[in-house]
């Protein structure tokens, strides 16, 4: 698919965004939808790498990973196992850091002026907690694996690790919730979503 389909195919999503925004009873998760759409339609038609690397990068960006990633390879027309395999590698490699560091990192950004930004981060980790620790493993394995606004591999393993989890059992849960996006979004974006746009 060239630039110019991309774009056609795509070019509403900003100004639904517009118009969502300026209604008060519309719900975040649908805007966090359209800015989600809105960057991989933008990134699909002006980000000249190869497709994989592509692919592969916005895997790994926050709130965008492996359901735009997947998206965005059903738009560059890649094979599917192809657009799978480099959607899971992308949104599995932060996951160890993000485990591992994130809460020195939050203790840095705290002694350096970005209490803020910690406590934005915070917040988020604390509002998503009781979804996840009411079902314990399952939990962090659905909340990681349904792919909704919000949910996903990062926000996951921020709880996991900020609430000090087991390390083993939660890199294990967010691993298979990783598959499990993988598999749903397989379908919308390969089914649902290339029915329209091929």
């Amino acid at each position: 698919m060239c630039q110019q389909e991309i774009l056609e195919k795509f070019k509403n999503f900003s100004k639904n965004f517009v118009e969502y925004d300026n209604k008060a009873c519309y719900s975040i998760t649908v805007k966090l939808r359209y800015i989600m759409q809105g960057f991989v339609a933008w990134w699909a038609a002006h980000v000249a790498l190869p497709h994989w690397l592509s692919v592969f990068i916005v895997s790994m960006i926050p709130l965008i990973e492996e359901r735009g990633g997947l998206i965005l390879a059903k738009l560059l027309n890649m094979p599917l196992w192809t657009g799978v395999f480099w959607c899971v590698i992308g949104n599995i490699i932060p996951i160890p850091f993000i485990l591992l560091l994130i809460k020195t990192i939050l203790h840095w950004m705290s002694d350096h002026h970005m209490s803020k930004i910690t406590d934005w981060i915070m917040e988020k980790a604390n509002k998503n907690r009781p979804k996840i620790e009411k079902y314990g493993f399952w939990g962090l394995m659905l909340f990681v694996g349904i792919p909704l606004p919000g949910t996903g591999a990062w926000t996951g393993a921020l709880v996991a690790s900020v609430f000090d989890m087991d390390l083993k059992k939660s890199s294990l849960s967010i691993l298979l919730g990783i598959f499990l996006a993988a598999v749903i979004m397989t379908f919308v974006s390969y089914g649902m979503i290339g029915a329209v746009v091929s």
